[in-house]
């Protein structure tokens, strides 16, 4: 489903990701822990084309994004065909990136409209259906100063949705948010992966990444250290080194 080989990008001279590689299975979920700085946001931004690579490749759905030529250097498809491949990936931002001046409703819509090329009867259709799904139903005319940080991402994960996306990604989706918000969005997380949709969750949330996803990967220094099931990586049996990121956030 997502194939990431010897993928390295760096912001002038520091090396974000050095030779990242990972495979993703249809309706599998994986989760990326790591302290702050590691390189899981990075990677997440890579997949979904908010940040390029400098060498190495991305396959999505069997299809390259991205690959190196022969001197090395990553080279992308033409924008059409860049564009279509982009829009298997659908990402959840940690800050939500709903728009202001539109209703949730529209923040659900548009994007159909202005991107699939669906109807707005067929959009708002849609729309309604996963509003209906995250619980939000009732606030479809509502904007987002009138929600609070777990509803405002709840809406962010149904605009995610209505562009039926093949990869569905989480970029700490509850870091902004208290416990009890967080548990309404990681609910909600929960129930996509019973429908086994294909997930990456950037998070740092313990008991979920072991209770909810099939793989854990974890991060340091933009490598990958560890990656295996949940319940090896995060149970009894887990290293010293992920022993001691866990420590560290109370788990």
């Amino acid at each position: 489903m997502l194939q990431v080989q010897n993928v390295a990008k760096a912001f002038g001279t520091q090396d974000v990701l050095r030779g990242v590689s990972l495979r993703v299975s249809r309706g599998e979920v994986v989760a990326i822990i790591g302290r702050s700085g590691s390189g899981k946001s990075t990677l997440l931004r890579c997949i979904n084309h908010l940040e390029t690579i400098d060498s190495g490749s991305i396959i999505i759905g069997g299809e390259a994004m991205a690959q190196s030529d022969a001197s090395g250097r990553a080279v992308y498809k033409k924008d059409a065909e860049l564009r279509r491949i982009c829009l298997k990936m659908g990402l959840v931002f940690q800050d939500y990136n709903l728009f202001p001046h539109y209703s949730v409703l529209k923040n659900l819509v548009m994007p159909q409209v202005m991107v699939l090329g669906r109807s707005r009867a067929q959009a708002k259709e849609k729309a309604l259906a996963l509003l209906e799904k995250v619980g939000l139903a009732d606030k479809a005319d509502e904007y987002p100063c009138n929600l609070s940080g777990g509803q405002c991402q709840r809406v962010a994960i149904a605009r995610a949705l209505a562009m039926d996306p093949e990869i569905l990604c989480f970029d700490e989706p509850t870091s902004a948010l208290d416990p009890q918000l967080t548990h309404e969005v990681l609910s909600v997380i929960r129930q996509l992966a019973d429908e086994q949709r294909t997930m990456i969750v950037v998070t740092h949330e313990m008991n979920f990444a072991r209770d909810v996803a099939d793989r854990v990967i974890y991060m340091e220094d933009g490598v990958i250290v560890e990656d295996g099931p949940a319940q090896q990586v995060l149970g009894s049996e887990r290293s010293a080194a992920v022993r001691a990121f866990v420590g560290e956030s109370g788990y």
